[in-house]
């Protein structure tokens, strides 16, 4: 098969979440099992000079859009044996930064009919494109009013990725005509409550519709997470599915990561330890090796549950633990932890920001990972803790809720609550507690949570079988 995956950033050259992860490791899963696989970006000014210097111009064309005419480069990559294809255009992209601009509508909407525009221009000619979130989602729309008439565009399959449905590129009506170009009696098609929106279309003209985890493809048929797309899901609901997404299992490895301060395995955990004891000793906590070091590397937003971590704040500091904290978000949240550093000295430590390395060494250093979601589509933290044995306490959402198995149950691998509730929250990390006192039952805990199988190899296979099926169609 000739997929070509269509995202708005992909690891190692531009990245503000997890697609750029998905992007950067999912396409390289199935270019290993023998399907030619290439991505497309935007040529982003904030990608390091280094990528740049490698790529080469291979086309150069002009794209219509509404009554613009606007100039595009094509450069191409290799990374890692998958070519990454870049759309260039200075004034859209040469910019810092990805998102957030005044624009964005135009800019999105040109990065997408680019893509299709550069098919007649490149030597690969896909079978499927797979769309990504609301930036690529005018991909099938305009693939459907534009170029189905054009005979190597007739027989392309679209799939649409949802990684986050509160993200829908929303924008005023009046955008229709002017910057997407559409014929006027294709208004219908990105029409939904008075807005344009982009992933309503995606929605609708896609042929399939996947999000990233089979939890959430659940969950977003429900008004409560699908903000307000619950009735066109419903519409489409034999076109939708739920793939987990997979890790990084090279980048996120405790036997190998230069990042740790010492490398371990299920075989020989001692230098865990030592990786506690050296986090504790840089971030000022006492070295307490009987302390029960909660971690935290999240973004201090209220969908993440950073207000049930503050009710239950002072009841979780009654036990021995300790409290260790890296984000940044909501200014209420930043300040409440900043004065829980100076409530509970040597007890609690709160980074404001994000600092990669850091974050490795609180997941390498930590006993319990805490994730108490509200919603939380995939997640990918509570599968990089396992890779360090630091066992996760989640809600029951999302991916939270497919990826991580209660050790009240069989073969489990962390804890998880159900109910938005810190009561509940709190008696889940207070079985992880109860169970962390047991220091043989808790290594054999460690030692399940480093066997989990966390990378894209179940994950590619299911994302090749739903190409297939729509090939097969």
């Amino acid at each position: 098969m000739k997929i070509l995956y269509a995202a708005s950033e992909a690891v190692p050259f531009i990245k503000s979440g997890g697609l750029a992860d998905v992007a950067g490791s999912l396409t390289l899963a199935v270019r290993k099992r023998m399907h030619a696989c290439r991505v497309v970006l935007p040529l982003y000014g904030s990608i390091a000079q280094e990528y740049k210097e490698q790529m080469k111009l291979v086309a150069s064309f002009y794209v219509p859009l509404g009554w613009r005419n606007q100039y595009c480069g094509v450069f191409e990559l290799t990374y890692s044996g998958v070519k990454f294809y870049f759309i260039d255009n200075e004034y859209y992209f040469g910019r810092h930064g990805l998102y957030g601009f005044f624009d964005d509508a135009e800019r999105f909407a040109f990065f997408s009919k680019a893509i299709l525009e550069m098919l007649q221009h490149i030597d690969f000619e896909p079978e499927i494109i797979h769309c990504n979130d609301w930036q690529t989602a005018m991909i099938p729309a305009y693939l459907n009013i534009f170029y189905r008439h054009i005979e190597a565009y007739k027989s392309i399959k679209t799939v649409f990725s949802i990684h986050n449905i509160q993200y829908q590129g929303q924008f005023d009506m009046s955008i229709a005509q002017d910057v997407l170009g559409l014929p006027t009696a294709a208004n219908g098609i990105v029409e939904y409550s008075k807005d344009c929106n982009f992933m309503k279309a995606a929605i609708d003209q896609s042929d399939a519709v996947s999000t990233v985890s089979p939890t959430y493809a659940a969950e977003i048929l429900d008004p409560w997470f699908a903000y307000e797309l619950d009735n066109i899901l419903n519409d489409n609901i034999d076109k939708l599915s739920g793939i987990i997404n997979g890790i990084d299992t090279v980048l996120y490895n405790s036997e190998t990561d230069k990042l740790i301060t010492a490398n371990f395995s299920a075989k020989e955990l001692g230098g865990k330890a030592e990786c506690k004891a050296a986090l504790q000793a840089e971030l000022g906590l006492e070295l307490d090796p009987d302390a029960m070091i909660i971690g935290m590397v999240t973004r201090l937003v209220e969908p993440k549950g950073i207000d049930l971590v503050r009710a239950a704040f002072a009841e979780l500091m009654g036990m021995n633990v300790q409290f260790v904290l890296l984000g940044s978000g909501d200014w209420q949240y930043e300040k409440f932890f900043r004065e829980a550093v100076m409530s509970y000295p040597q007890r609690v430590s709160a980074t404001i920001g994000f600092d990669a390395p850091l974050s490795h060494r609180i997941y390498s250093s930590a006993d319990v990972f805490l994730m108490p979601s509200k919603s939380e589509p995939c997640g990918l933290s509570q599968m990089i803790s396992l890779r360090y044995g630091t066992l996760p306490v989640v809600r029951k959402t999302g991916g939270l809720n497919d990826s991580i198995r209660d050790f009240g149950g069989e073969n489990g691998n962390g804890y998880n609550f159900p109910n938005i509730d810190p009561v509940d929250m709190l008696a889940a990390i207070g079985r992880a507690y109860d169970d962390f006192q047991d220091k043989d039952g808790w290594q054999k805990k460690i030692k399940a949570a480093l066997a989990c199988e966390l990378g894209w190899k179940q994950s590619a296979n299911e994302y090749i079988a739903l190409y297939k099926s729509l090939l097969a169609d």
